[in-house]
C-alpha cells in the first residue's frame, strides 16, 4: 500500500529520475533515490513545505534534482525502473537513505563530508552521499 498518493505520471517520473540519478549504483542506489524523494513528499519542513506530490518534488525550484537535466530521464521507464519505483512508494526504505532528505555524489576519490548544508551524513552508497536533518525538526520523515 503506498505511503503517499501518485499518479500513474507520477510514479513513471519517479523512475525516471531515479535511473537518471542512480542507473550506475545499481537497483539499491535507485532505491535510495527514490527514498530521498518520498522523504520530501512526506516532509513538512525546510523548503519542503510546498512539495506534497511527487512531481512537485522532482520539478522544485530551487532544490530539485539535477537528473531533471540528464538525457536519461527523457525515455520511458523500463518495467523494472517502475517496480523500484513502486515499491518505494509503498513504504520500502534502505540505509543510508532512510531519513535522508538530501544527497550528492562527490568527485572521484573524494570522501563525503560529515555535513552537508549542516545536516548530517548518513553514510555512502556507491556514488552517493546521503544528508538527514535533525529528527526534532523533521518529525514526518519515516
Amino acid at each position: 500500500m503506498a505511503i503517499v498518493k501518485y499518479t500513474e505520471n507520477e510514479l513513471n517520473t519517479l523512475a525516471r529520475l531515479m535511473r537518471a540519478e542512480a542507473v550506475g549504483d545499481g537497483d539499491l542506489g535507485m532505491l535510495m533515490v527514490g527514498n530521498v524523494v518520498i522523504n520530501r513528499t512526506l516532509a513538512t519542513c525546510y523548503t519542503f513545505r510546498s512539495t506534497p506530490t511527487i512531481n512537485d518534488v522532482i520539478y522544485q525550484t530551487p532544490g530539485g534534482f539535477a537528473g531533471i537535466r540528464s538525457n536519461l530521464f527523457y525515455s520511458n521507464p523500463t518495467v523494472k525502473e517502475r517496480e523500484l519505483a513502486q515499491r518505494v512508494i509503498n513504504g520500502e526504505y534502505y540505509y543510508p537513505a532512510t531519513h535522508a532528505l538530501w544527497f550528492y555524489a562527490p568527485a572521484k576519490n573524494s570522501n563525503c563530508t560529515a555535513t552537508w548544508y549542516e545536516q548530517r551524513n548518513t553514510g555512502r552508497f556507491k556514488t552517493h552521499c546521503f544528508y538527514a536533518p535533525d529528527p526534532q525538526v523533521c518529525k514526518d520523515i519515516r
